[in-house]
């Protein structure tokens, strides 16, 4: 049990429901991931996808992809389905295997050298996250931002007047 708290960290929750474009694929073992990975950038390169969000934000989405998909094909396995919603505000990725009984548990005072550091990484980029057991079947999901929305809110900071700083500074 000395791994519980770890799962913790990565919380239980049902996948969302997000309206938007949904592209899905089925990963039969790790080489078929840089080749879905590369039909995923095609996808969020189209001038529809890339004008709704940062080059930052979908590099992030790619990142993020290429590491729930090796975990899936490495802890989970079984049929490995990724699934891609394009939304108004970002993305929703949900990755699931039929693994039910074995959930995300991210690596605990590791030396990051050893490598297992992916859902780290997956927390790091994205907005909420989480895990859902359905009937034969383990879901582990992310919502990633579009940047954009980010993006507005530092043009809007950039516009508001600086705050005085009173006598400081004056002689």
């Amino acid at each position: 049990m000395a791994d519980e708290p770890a799962r913790d960290t990565w919380p239980s929750a049902p996948v969302p429901s997000v309206p938007g474009d949904v592209w899905h694929w089925q990963l039969e073992a790790m080489h078929v991931v840089s080749r879905v990975r590369s039909d995923l950038r095609a996808r969020i390169a189209h001038p529809s996808v890339a004008s709704a969000s940062t080059e930052d934000a979908r590099d992030g989405l790619l990142l993020v992809f290429e590491e729930l998909a090796s975990n899936a094909l490495r802890h989970g396995g079984g049929d490995v389905r990724a699934l891609v919603v394009a939304g108004p505000e970002g993305w929703l990725l949900d990755l699931s295997d039929e693994a039910p009984d074995k959930p995300p548990v991210p690596a605990v005072d590791r030396d990051p050298a050893l490598g297992g550091m992916g859902l780290h990484l997956v927390t790091q980029l994205s907005t909420t996250y989480g895990w859902e057991e359905r009937p034969g079947r383990k879901h582990v999901w992310a919502r990633l931002p579009s940047g954009r929305a980010e993006q507005a809110q530092g043009q809007q900071r950039e516009r508001l007047p600086q705050p005085r700083s009173g006598d400081i500074g004056r002689e």
